[in-house]
């Protein structure tokens, strides 16, 4: 019996591992997606790239790594509206992503030269808490700021699965649940 206990020890650790692997796997996925879609937000934004030069990065991207996938065009203005959901928004955190595009002339073709991209990511930021799918669900599911935070920190304290996700959201938990003195719970 004393070998079953320490092979069940064994095993933990073994689901332990893979458990933090799979987080480590989401919290660079995330990173990854907000900093396209602030890549391609800031593009559109300063008129350096038009709706078709998104199109011409999804056929970039399908002929020269197909192995890379999700990064169609609906997949890339995903990612772009996860940015512009969360950014700038102080529950995100202090350590937002801040890019940085320094501008160093034209090249041979007269368009700008991206010569120098800083990326400091939201690894750290609550969003890295929730999967890609919970936040799809939160975007298209929530309408302001307020109710997107709330279910992801919902999610992040009960472990909610999307599905769970999407059942409080459908059940209208946030307008249920907020108080009326503007204090929420577990928002400390």
């Amino acid at each position: 019996m004393e070998l079953n206990k320490q092979f069940s020890e064994i095993v933990a650790l073994i689901k332990q591992a893979r458990g933090n692997a799979i987080k480590a796997v989401n919290t660079e996925l995330i990173n990854l997606y907000w900093n396209v879609g602030a890549y391609i937000a800031r593009q559109l934004a300063q008129a350096n790239w038009g709706e078709k030069t998104v199109d011409q990065l999804v056929k970039y991207i399908q002929n020269n790594h197909p192995e890379l996938k999700g990064f169609n065009r609906r997949g890339l203005y995903r990612m772009k509206q996860f940015y512009e959901a969360y950014s700038g928004r102080p529950f995100v955190s202090s350590l937002m992503t801040q890019i940085q595009l320094t501008d160093r002339g034209s090249n041979e073709n007269g368009s700008s030269a991206m010569t120098h991209l800083k990326f400091e990511g939201i690894r750290e930021s609550i969003l890295a808490k929730v999967s890609w799918t919970h936040h799809l669900a939160l975007i298209s599911g929530t309408s302001s700021d307020e109710e997107r935070e709330f279910y992801i920190r919902l999610c992040v304290r009960e472990n909610y699965s999307v599905r769970e996700l999407e059942r409080q959201i459908g059940s209208s938990v946030f307008e249920r649940d907020l108080p009326h003195d503007g204090d929420w719970p577990f928002y400390s």
